[in-house]
């Protein structure tokens, strides 16, 4: 049939027209925004379109929105953590700290660990870019893990930590990376950030400006393997630079490290981040002074390999490009880094074509991450002594004492970079739980040290709106600001002041992210003495008695106490004002005191009198380990550790309990080591607990009675006192952690002890190798006890050839795993070239000739603790051969 020429013309013309709305349409779509391009054209398509002040601002971690020259680029900060758990950006999981998660030895838990944390990380920032927060806590870029070694136990932060092993640290690191930034081929989860590159493990006071010689020996077996393990084989995505100097230059200034050894020789494909102030701190008085301007800083950071600044300082660029001390192509550089990132992580996409952003806000929390928690707490508890059967608990106590600081805290167990849950089980509450037909007495005993107070909320009963007295608590007033602007949307009474509102608002009307409150009233104290009064609160505050201010707070860092010693008259009352506001998820505020003349001692051994048995929880709080804090006390200094025991004021009150005679068990809370000398000598059951998060106390309470049977192992050595080890600020590794410490240890990295017994056999390995080769190692592990139980196998080589750095042995393989009473199972390894590699004096890296000694077994191989291990020799043959640093 012939068609008529003119309906032929119609279709050609409507062709045409589509054809041209087709083109009108892909010329209108930006192509910055065209997912179809390569990601290198979109990222040049959005520099091209930015002013050089555009690309200062998008080279700092607030990361200000740009709408302008056919640009529409959100706002996006940076600065994001997720150490144990999504934290400070409102209600989050949170599992034990890092520390104790290392203690685990288990790279599986791990991963489920991190698994949950992108999933509520994910669903955390489509919350907020839904609800239009961009502000921090809000990306998705995550600054964890910490992987510096924890080469000293006095360091604070040594808690955020996976340990003082190379390879357990690399271990646990690249799995919890993995986690994070997730298996799809085309998106990144969220991004990773491995720091603080490199050799930074305190002090923390002077970090600053403080410089970092190491032999080569100590670099490369000790300050780098993590963090090229992670970039080689977990690909991590992001790097943070160090506050310290390395061999005289700034790490963040520093050409060697960043673009010599992280790009060039370790292949690293992703972007620098500086530490918070780092630049600032390369010119500041007081600290690097290596150049006397910002422009000077900022310039020479960018040319060694930073691409983002956490601070202010980058604000000089205009004038650094204006004195040509760096080009704005350099510049280009950077943005190219970090916009690249933002692609990868599907920002300038269809949502719907990142599987990612349909995690729902309910995992956030959810019952599986909670129980998951459970989980990462019991399997992080060490038990380190157990005799005269005092453990498992009997469940017929008919009176149990619970004593001690961290009895009933909650605030501790949460240790520090952390989120904040909807219910924190302390071990008080965790026993009371557990054993329901027994009698349970608790008593404070001590505060964690000398000079710090004991928060306690001030009860309603001593506040009140008016000088008449006649109503309870203080009257509040609500903003829908954080500057107290305008009249106020809500006032009412609240009756103390206790507020934790996590992803919500004092009242719908108020903005949850933005608001402030005044409270005013007056305070009526019971007795005439010296009061403490504290502030716990995040954001900023102030508190103002008689209009005097005590005390102000501003940080972004989360929540933190301030506290003031005062003198109070029982006879008066005193005009309270707080001053309160909130810029971001975390909204927390609390008054507290502690009240003159209490004998916490006298009270604790007075129950305990009464008690059939007695469990005393001590320990260090994140109130004094941690990260340059404003605490000088006996032992501690700016969140630093003087003395390894435990606090005078604790010490006494374990010695008086101990006098009674009854059964006792010490669990310890702590982040780091703790020597234990004269308690270990003197009570029969001891466990360490870390930090363990929400559900430590249930984690405890399950240990203590027998409901889970302990398996972890110290991830660090327990020293038996500070002055078995160098200078703390001294970095050569010399009579540091077990591979080079030849004192006697309290109790050795990788021990810990269980409610079974495991018994080792049949270890085969073929008794020469030629180099080059694997060697296979396998080993027989029966569970010879009366408990199911999960083992950690150990292995460990120890190289014959000894020079000056030869370490006394070293992990180089381990696996975790679970074994029925009266089970066995073959455990293997294979051992690589590398494993048999030490730093010779030429500073290479080499596998020679020589004879070595594996050993296979639940603990090292000492005799300074028990446990069954087994010992071959093995001889390597043939000629030397170097390998990559």
């Amino acid at each position: 049939m012939k068609i008529p020429r003119l309906i032929v013309l119609l279709v050609i013309a409507a062709i045409t027209v589509l054809r041209g709305s087709m083109v009108y349409a892909q010329k209108a779509v930006p192509a910055y925004l065209n997912s179809s391009l390569p990601i290198p054209q979109r990222v040049d398509d959005i520099i091209s379109k930015l002013s050089l002040q555009q690309k200062i601002k998008l080279l700092m971690n607030k990361g200000t929105a740009i709408d302008s020259n056919g640009l529409k680029i959100p706002a996006y900060n940076w600065w994001n953590e997720c150490l144990h758990g999504v934290a400070r950006a409102g209600k989050a999981t949170v599992f034990p700290q890092a520390i104790g998660l290392a203690a685990t030895f288990d790279t599986a838990l791990m991963s489920k660990v991190a698994n949950a944390i992108s999933d509520e990380a994910r669903a955390k920032h489509e919350y907020f870019a839904n609800s239009n927060q961009r502000g921090m806590y809000t990306g998705l870029n995550f600054w964890t893990p910490n992987i510096n070694i924890f080469r000293d136990p006095r360091w604070g932060r040594g808690m955020e930590t996976y340990g003082e092993d190379p390879l357990l640290t690399s271990s646990m690191a690249n799995v919890f990376i993995r986690g994070l930034q997730g298996n799809n081929p085309t998106y990144f989860k969220t991004i990773a950030t491995i720091k603080h590159f490199v050799a930074h493990s305190g002090p923390e006071e002077g970090r600053s400006g403080f410089n970092v010689n190491v032999s080569d020996n100590d670099m490369w077996e000790t300050y780098t393997p993590a963090f090229k393990s992670a970039v080689k084989n977990a690909s991590v995505y992001s790097l943070m630079c160090a506050y310290n100097a390395f061999k005289g230059e700034p790490c963040c200034s520093n050409d060697y490290l960043m673009n010599d050894l992280l790009r060039k020789q370790w292949g690293f494909k992703g972007f620098i981040v500086t530490d918070c102030g780092a630049v600032s701190n390369i010119y500041r008085k007081g600290a690097h002074e290596k150049v006397a301007t910002a422009e000077e800083a900022s310039a020479r950071a960018i040319k060694a390999g930073v691409d983002l600044e956490c601070g202010s300082a980058f604000n000089a660029l205009d004038k650094a490009v204006a004195k040509n001390l760096i080009t704005e192509p350099e510049l280009d550089n950077s943005l190219r880094r970090l916009f690249t990132a933002r692609f990868m992580l599907g920002s300038f996409d269809d949502p719907k074509k990142v599987s990612f952003t349909q995690i729902p806000f309910s995992v956030v929390e959810s019952k599986e991450h909670i129980q998951l928690s459970l989980e990462a707490a019991q399997k992080s508890i060490v038990l380190l002594k157990n005799e005269k059967k005092v453990l498992p608990l009997k469940q017929n106590i008919k009176t149990l004492a619970v004593i001690g600081p961290n009895a009933d805290d909650e605030e501790v167990l949460l240790a520090n970079y952390n989120g904040l849950p909807s219910e924190i089980i302390t071990p008080l509450k965790g026993l009371k739980k557990q054993l329901p037909n027994t009698n349970i007495l608790y008593a404070q005993g001590s505060p964690h040290a000398t000079g710090l107070p004991v928060p306690k909320l001030i009860a309603a009963r001593y506040l009140f709106t008016t000088k008449e007295m006649t109503a309870q608590g203080l009257t509040g007033n609500y903003f829908s600001n954080n500057t107290f602007s305008g009249a106020h949307v809500l006032s009412r009474v609240d009756s103390v002041i206790d507020f934790l509102w996590i992803n919500g608002a004092p009242a719908p009307s108020i903005d949850p992210f933005n608001f402030s409150v005044r409270w005013q009233g007056f305070l009526k104290v019971p007795v005439t003495g010296e009061y403490y009064l504290d502030m716990y609160g995040s954001s900023n505050f102030e508190l103002l008695v008689e209009d005097t201010a005590l005390f102000r707070y501003s940080n972004t860092d989360g929540a933190d106490h301030k506290y003031k010693k005062i003198s109070l008259n029982a006879e008066k009352l005193y005009a309270v004002k707080i001053n309160y506001s909130n810029t971001g998820a975390n909204a927390i505020v609390k008054l507290n005191w502690e009240m003159p003349n209490i004998n916490y001692e006298a009270e604790a051994v007075a129950i305990a009198q009464t008690a059939d048995v007695i469990v005393l929880c001590m320990g260090l709080s994140p109130r004094i380990e941690g990260e340059q804090m404003d605490v000088t006390l006996e032992g501690f200094n700016k969140g630093d550790r003087t003395k390894l025991a435990l606090p005078t004021v604790q010490q006494n009150l374990i010695k008086k309990i101990m006098a009674l005679g009854k059964p006792v068990v010490l669990v310890l809370v702590n982040g780091s080591a703790v020597a234990i000398n004269w308690e270990t000598e003197n009570i029969p059951a001891i466990v360490e607990t870390w930090y363990g998060g929400q559900q430590a106390g249930t984690a405890i309470a399950d240990v203590l009675t027998g409901k889970f049977n302990p398996s972890a192992r110290l991830p660090v050595t327990f020293y038996t006192s500070e002055k078995e080890l160098p200078a703390f600020e001294d970095y050569n590794m010399k009579e540091r952690t077990y591979r080079y410490y030849t004192g006697k240890s309290l109790y050795e990295f990788g021990y810990g002890l269980s409610y079974t017994n495991f018994t080792y056999s049949n270890l085969k390995i073929k008794p020469t190798s030629k180099i080059g080769n694997d060697v296979v190692v396998t080993v027989d592990v029966k569970n010879s006890g009366k408990y199911d139980g999960d083992e950690v196998v150990q292995l460990y080589v120890n190289n014959l050839q000894k020079t000056e750095y030869t370490a006394l042995r070293c992990l180089k393989g381990f696996t975790k795993i679970n074994l029925k009473k009266g089970e066995k199972k073959t455990v293997s390894f294979t051992l690589q070239p590398k494993d048999f590699s030490f730093i010779n004096e030429e500073s290479k890296r080499v596998v020679s000739a020589g004879n070595f000694t594996i050993s296979v077994g639940g603990k090292q191989p000492t005799t300074f603790t028990k446990g069954n291990v087994l010992i071959k020799n093995i001889v390597l043959t043939g000629k030397a051969s170097f390998l990559e640093l």
